[in-house]
């Protein structure tokens, strides 16, 4: 039993009562109901009454039979309800915590694996919840119901019940850890299956071009058949579960029935009660062998269970219960000593930042790879938290600021913007959904979007694909300044937006990207030196660290990683040159 689970189970407790109940009553109209079945054969077969003086027996047995199956009917309604509250409270809570973990948790895990959890993961709690969980209750009940009136009836006979039933539960839970570690390792399987199919499809075009596609597609056929074998093995066991259970239950009924021969045939029990015994005897242990079933039929429900409360009770990187708004946010953004450092890591990705963004100042953010510059814009957005120093907004620290406020205060563009799935419309409003007709065609005018947004079909009105399918990456970048251009956000934060573009539309987009940042703050992440030469000043980060600072003349003019960052690039480039001069030559 996971008991996380079993506190999400009690905010439907009355309804779990409910189904439990019904499993109860259904255990007491299984006495009832062997007892007219013994009465009517005993009183046809021994006696050789007509009809007529049975018929209200038959009809009693008529209705409990009816009444039983209503039960049923009511308690898999009950059951079903009771699992689908309880999963979608936690798949919304799963999305959320999602959502509020940001970039930084997201990037940190498999995204195939997280998707998985969510959807299948919280499918698979159905049986666990709807059949597992109330199966406990009722294995607990009706057998001792049973277990009392076949007491009442013939003590050797109970007995007999109360001696053979410990070995089932023993039984079960032999087999039951062996069938667990089965399926956590089938579910492990699943989960890095998951993962590794969807970045084999987001990536397949690049695999198609480089011609891995084939032994993308092997690799993928050996995962299927190691889970198709984990699988299977899990299965064998269930099987064996359900055989040993089956076995065990025959025994013990047929020792019962050997006790009650040995006694009829003498006459020291009378053959009502033999029969209503050996009619009830198998329904005592019908509830163990159905615990057994829904044991394994729950496993994959305590494996994804295990999973999901993996992530909902991750530490938060960002918590913040601020509430200050401010009039405006032209104030200095100032940090101060800020470190931080990822839990799986021993190193810090930002370590003891000092620097003063000033009010409307442009400011370039370069570095070797895995400087941290990225994560220092993810800090300014909230998505974590300093380990060491703070953020502040003039003398208000970020931690005390509304959080949703701030975030509104930002536009963000990045190196892949996502377009939804959707009109060009929606993917606009996104930004700011109370827009006006006149401030939709503003921000397609000032970011240049309104040449190629004329030359569709319908317009705003034109549907596309999720990411932007059919688009290319210049007008993708277009309809992401657009957006920025209806939030009208006073800060600005970039991680490169023209890095996987060509020069000349680099160029082109530039001309709008410097609409964009007029009288605004920005923080811009370029990984090409030409970015960071349009704005006012530069931040070199090395290792974490903010090793350089200053305007393009001062850091050219002094010796330090940047000048070393301008070689390599004018070296990169020249090479660039050369091979592309080569291979044009070679077509001639």
């Amino acid at each position: 039993m996971n008991p996380r689970l079993l506190k999400e189970v009690k905010s439907v407790r009355m309804l779990l009562g409910l189904v439990v109940l019904q499993g109860v009553l259904s255990g007491i109209l299984i006495i009832f109901q062997a007892y007219d079945l013994a009465d009517i054969v005993n009183r046809v077969y021994l006696d050789h009454q007509g009809f007529v003086h049975v018929e209200h027996t038959i009809w009693s047995l008529l209705v409990i039979i009816i009444a039983r199956a209503l039960l049923t009917l009511f308690g898999e309604t009950g059951a079903l309800s009771l699992a689908t509250k309880i999963q979608a409270r936690l798949r919304l809570q799963l999305s959320q915590r999602i959502l509020d973990a940001g970039p930084l948790y997201v990037n940190r895990e498999q995204t195939g694996e997280l998707v998985n959890t969510v959807i299948k993961g919280v499918e698979d709690l159905e049986p666990y919840l709807a059949r597992y969980i109330p199966q406990v209750a009722i294995t607990g009940l009706v057998p001792t119901i049973i277990l009392i009136e076949a007491f009442v009836k013939d003590w050797i006979t109970g007995v007999i019940l109360l001696v053979t039933i410990p070995l089932i539960p023993f039984f079960m839970i032999l087999i039951g850890r062996q069938a667990e570690s089965k399926t956590q390792k089938q579910w492990e399987m699943l989960s890095r299956l998951s993962a590794h199919f969807l970045d084999v499809l987001q990536g397949l075009t690049t695999l198609k071009l480089l011609g891995q596609s084939g032994h993308q597609a092997q690799g993928i056929e050996r995962a299927s058949d190691e889970f198709r074998r984990a699988t299977m093995a899990s299965l064998r066991i269930a099987f064996l579960s359900a055989l040993v259970l089956e076995m065990l239950a025959s025994l013990s009924m047929a020792m019962v029935a050997v006790g009650i021969g040995l006694r009829l045939i003498p006459g020291l029990i009378s053959f009502q009660t033999s029969f209503f015994l050996l009619v009830l005897v198998p329904e005592f242990y019908l509830p163990w062998r159905m615990l057994g079933t829904r044991f394994h039929d729950g496993l994959n429900g305590m494996e994804a269970a295990k999973r999901i409360f993996q992530i909902l009770d991750a530490p938060p990187l960002a918590e913040s219960h601020g509430t200050v708004r401010l009039e405006d946010v032209d104030h200095p953004l100032v940090f101060d000593q800020v470190s931080f450092r990822y839990e799986d890591r021993e190193q810090s990705a930002i370590e003891d930042i000092r620097a003063v963004v000033h009010p409307h100042e442009r400011i370039a953010i370069v570095g070797p790879s895995g400087a941290g510059k990225s994560t220092l814009l993810s800090l300014v957005m909230g998505f974590a938290q300093p380990s060491q120093g703070t953020i502040r907004l003039g003398t208000i620290s970020l931690q005390n600021l509304d959080l949703l406020w701030w975030r509104q205060q930002i536009s963000f563009l990045t190196q892949n913007p996502y377009i939804f799935s959707g009109t060009l419309r929606d993917n606009l409003l996104m930004a700011n959904p109370k827009a006006s007709e006149d401030q939709l065609e503003y921000a397609l005018e000032m970011s240049g979007a309104m040449e190629f947004v004329k030359m569709l079909p319908q317009g705003l009105d034109t549907y596309i694909d999720e990411k932007g399918r059919g688009l290319s990456g210049g007008q993708k970048q277009r309809l992401a300044m657009a957006r920025a251009f209806l939030k009208d956000a006073p800060i600005v934060l970039m991680d490169e937006p023209t890095a996987n573009l060509d020069p000349e539309t680099e160029s082109i987009l530039w001309q709008y990207l410097e609409k964009l940042l007029e009288n605004r703050t920005a923080l811009v992440v370029a990984h090409r030196l030409s970015t960071a030469r349009r704005l006012d000043k530069i931040w070199v980060m090395n290792q974490g660290r903010l090793v350089q600072q200053g305007t393009l003349r001062e850091l050219e003019t002094s010796h330090g990683l940047y000048h070393e960052l301008t070689r390599a690039y004018r070296a990169s480039s020249q090479e660039g040159l050369y091979a592309a001069l080569s291979q044009h030559a070679k077509t001639l």
